[in-house]
């Protein structure tokens, strides 16, 4: 869980992005659209693609790779980039099954028809390491009962609703297929019906900073690991817009760190931990040139 002190920095940074937002909402939609390739990069990496970061990026520009890859990892990236498009345009109605079935169908269209948009059935288990998803005989009602139990907001504050269904959802892998990307993409729809924007979960530190909860979670149904995970990604998301739209100039944080005085490894440090308002862009920190640090 996270405390006080994190949750009113959040909300002051919120007030800070709603105010800097207005007429700009476009501007705000251009930005998400850029994050694309990022985010279906990281999302189908932490599922083990072999695509990189570039790779991505040409495949969704439309081009050709030039070297040999899976077809199916040229539609996963397709697929996840169209899907992720379309929840910007989604309402702000409540989560249903009917919702969450039709975007895995989407994610899964022309890579395996016979099991996109449905949960799993009959003798369908799954085993993801030595975690086995729950009887394919209970799927649904499972799935119902975390739907109900988010939008009945069992649980009060909003980040930790959406770690705990994230969690509770992994848990079950109702899905043959397309669970930790359905997951995530759910996480950001969750974000942005609550006003935020989405959040990148980073392949790099997957093993060390996600994968982790999830067995922790299994074992004990703490979700608060993900709650502060998330904290931090929104924290970043908020700050990349409010310097975009602020910022006289974005710079690297290492180029940051020499001009301030600052040690990299501080520096670093600092925006891990989101003390400084950087954020990630194709993988490298960044920072508005003019920002000042405190004397800490």
């Amino acid at each position: 869980m996270i405390n006080q002190t994190t949750k009113d920095k959040i909300q002051a940074l919120h007030r800070q992005y709603l105010n800097v937002a207005k007429g700009n909402e476009s501007v705000l939609k251009e930005i998400t659209l850029s994050e694309i390739p990022e985010m279906v990069y990281n999302s189908n990496a932490i599922e083990n693609s072999t695509l990189s970061l570039e790779d991505t990026e040409k495949i969704l520009a439309g081009g050709i790779l030039d070297r040999k890859v899976n077809v199916r990892e040229i539609y996963e990236a397709k697929n996840l980039a169209k899907l992720t498009e379309s929840l910007l345009e989604k309402d702000n109605s409540l989560l249903n099954i009917k919702l969450i079935l039709s975007l895995h169908n989407a994610l899964l269209t022309d890579i395996d028809d016979t099991i996109a948009g449905r949960f799993r059935v009959g003798k369908e288990w799954v085993r993801v390491g030595n975690h086995l998803g729950a009887n394919p005989r209970f799927v649904p009602i499972l799935m119902q009962e975390l739907v109900d139990h988010y939008n009945q907001r069992k649980i009060s504050y909003f980040l930790d609703a959406v770690a705990h269904f994230h969690a509770e959802l992994e848990t079950i892998h109702p899905f043959v297929d397309g669970n930790g990307r359905m997951g995530r993409v759910l996480i950001n729809l969750q974000l942005m019906h609550a006003g935020f924007p989405p959040i990148i979960i980073q392949n790099k530190s997957k093993h060390k900073e996600y994968y982790a909860l999830f067995t922790q979670y299994q074992s004990t149904l703490k979700f608060g690991g993900f709650t502060e995970l998330f904290a931090l990604l929104v924290q970043e998301s908020l700050n990349k817009r409010i310097s975009i739209l602020t910022a006289k100039k974005i710079i690297p944080l290492a180029q940051w760190a020499s001009q301030k005085g600052v040690k990299p490894n501080v520096a670093a440090n600092k925006a891990k931990r989101q003390s400084i308002p950087a954020f990630r862009l194709r993988e490298k920190w960044m920072i508005s040139e003019e920002f000042m640090p405190k004397n800490d």
